[in-house]
């Protein structure tokens, strides 16, 4: 018993140290590295030339700022008017609104852009074959619109989820006492969402200053940071120049983060509320019409944007008439013969190592109390507020020589995918495993149980649900990536969304809508899956 005893805690102090390692070796490593070819020239410090590139590379900043800030707001108004009337509407529409953000979650984050150029551009089924205009879509208000449209579903879902705990005795209350509709909304649920709303509009603002695929395909003459961080490498081949475009949009995102930092904690505590009682607000008033008319306008515009990506793969026009063909689909085949499966191995592999590897870094936060794992979850949170092409930069510039040398291996875009993931999987868990009830965890360590066993008999078994939440989560986000990954992946170990990106870049709408359906296809039939077999989970303990 004591020989088993020294082994798991042998295996305990191992896992502690290894997980301790790589998260540090991984994450702040690559961090470190980027900073240091930022602001380092021949080994000395020189601050100077980031101020240099600062105030050469002005009108650039400018346009990113106005460009971010522009997206931040009509993505916010959007997704408040949806949210809010969502909370308001039936219950059948609560289903078709969830459905129709649920789809856009699935896709790659530059889809719209290409659906936009479908519909919208000099020959766009609307603009061109319905309407017989030739307007030009690229530049900033097509970067901002279609920023905004692929922003809106994972906000609007942030703000949906806020409200489905808003203590509804209140708003009762309010109506009991004759309160109308846009007298609840003004003085109850907007005060409410206060916090919510200001972290949509920061992860939005941040998003779209590191969004740099959406810019590339039509932003035209209209030059921002990502987009620049992007080109410096690819078309100049100057790592130095697209470290510190990066790391300008690391501190912009840093500071942005910080300042508002405690409405997440806010939002989590809202997230605690129970509430079981049903809202039920009359459906009028000019602001609740007012939304009505906003949240369709966009979900409408999501459904066409969406359904004209399913159309054009299996479509063409030919004299102004579209006609059905498989010429796409066959013209696509040379594109993801092996990208598609090696898409699906990287996703797999991706989401099922960070899921366990969040769980047991907040294992060893929250459970076992752990003062150096608050140092190792603060680093595993950096890569969520980083752009992706900064996390991608930093792993070439860390892994391009011995001891460890990945650049060209299947190794690095993983490792890549995998720690990039571990903020989300980290979150997921650590609100899973703070509903464990402390005294299951004592009472196994009461009967004598060794180090580990906790995790095994208690901590796993009640954090599945969130596991498969973070998993399902991991294989999507890795399905549909391309910022963190572009700058790793050698053109003979392409994954199909960077196959996808330089099919639209060139002009082929057709294959890329093809690839485009696959993409969400397997995503959604992995999310499907899922609920499937949570729904079983669910039914199985309520039977029980």
């Amino acid at each position: 018993m004591n020989k088993k005893k020294k082994s798991i805690k042998f295996l305990d102090k191992t896992l502690i140290a290894f997980i301790s390692i790589i998260v540090v070796l991984f994450i702040l490593y690559p961090f470190i590295a980027v900073f240091k070819e930022s602001l380092f020239e021949d080994g000395i410090f020189n601050i100077s030339k980031f101020f240099d590139f600062l105030i050469t590379e002005k009108k650039l900043i400018s346009n990113s700022l106005l460009m971010a800030f522009l997206t931040a707001i009509l993505t916010t108004s959007v997704t408040i008017a949806i949210s809010i009337y969502w909370l308001i509407t039936s219950s059948k529409f609560k289903k078709l609104i969830n459905y129709v953000l649920f789809l856009t979650l699935v896709s790659p984050p530059f889809i719209t852009s290409l659906s936009y150029i479908n519909l919208f551009g000099k020959r766009g089924f609307i603009t061109y074959e319905l309407l017989g205009l030739r307007l030009n879509p690229y530049g900033l208000n097509g970067i901002v619109f279609m920023q905004s449209v692929g922003f809106i579903s994972l906000n609007a879902l942030i703000l949906i989820g806020i409200l489905k705990n808003i203590d509804s005795s209140t708003i009762n209350s309010a109506r009991s006492l004759g309160a109308k509709t846009n007298n609840i909304i003004v003085d109850i649920i907007l005060p409410y969402l206060k916090s919510g709303i200001i972290v949509v509009f920061m992860l939005t603002f941040i998003r779209s200053l590191s969004d740099f695929s959406t810019p590339a395909i039509i932003g035209g003459s209209y030059n921002v940071l990502a987009t620049e961080a992007y080109l410096s490498i690819i078309s100049m081949g100057d790592i130095n120049r697209s470290a510190l475009v990066n790391l300008v949009l690391f501190l912009i995102a840093i500071i942005i983060f910080l300042i508002f930092r405690n409405n997440f904690k806010q939002i989590s505590m809202k997230s605690e509320v129970n509430n079981n009682l049903k809202i039920d607000i009359n459906k009028q008033g000019l602001i609740f019409n007012a939304f009505k008319i906003l949240s369709f306008f966009f979900l409408i515009m999501l459904i066409i944007q969406y359904s004209s990506i399913f159309l054009s793969a299996f479509t063409k026009s030919r004299g102004g008439n579209l006609y059905f063909t498989f010429e796409n689909v066959l013209n696509s085949k040379q594109y993801f013969s092996s990208t598609y499966t090696r898409s699906i191995v990287y996703s797999l592999i991706a989401g099922i190592v960070s899921s366990f590897l969040g769980l047991f870094i907040v294992y060893y936060l929250q459970i076992r109390k752990i003062k150096f794992f608050k140092f190792i979850d603060f680093i595993a949170t950096l890569p969520y507020i980083v752009p992706g092409t900064f996390f991608g930069i930093g792993y070439i510039l860390a892994f391009n020589k011995a001891p460890l040398k990945l650049t060209g291996t299947v190794y690095i875009v993983v490792l890549n995918l995998i720690f990039k993931l571990l903020p989300f999987a980290t979150k997921t868990n650590m609100t899973s495993i703070s509903q464990i009830n402390r005294e299951l965890i004592n009472s196994t360590k009461d009967l004598g149980a060794y180090s580990l066993y906790d995790f095994k008999d208690v901590v796993y078994p009640l954090s599945k649900e969130s596991l498969f939440l973070t998993f399902v989560n991991g294989f999507t986000s890795s399905m549909t990536t391309i910022g963190s990954i572009i700058f790793l992946i050698y053109p003979s170990q392409k994954v199909i969304t960077l196959v996808l990106f330089d099919v639209v870049q060139s002009g082929k709408y057709g294959v890329a809508s093809v690839l485009s359906c696959l993409i969400i296809i397997t995503c959604l039939i992995v999310n499907a899956l899922y609920h499937k077999l949570i729904s079983k989970r669910s039914s199985y303990v309520f039977k029980n």
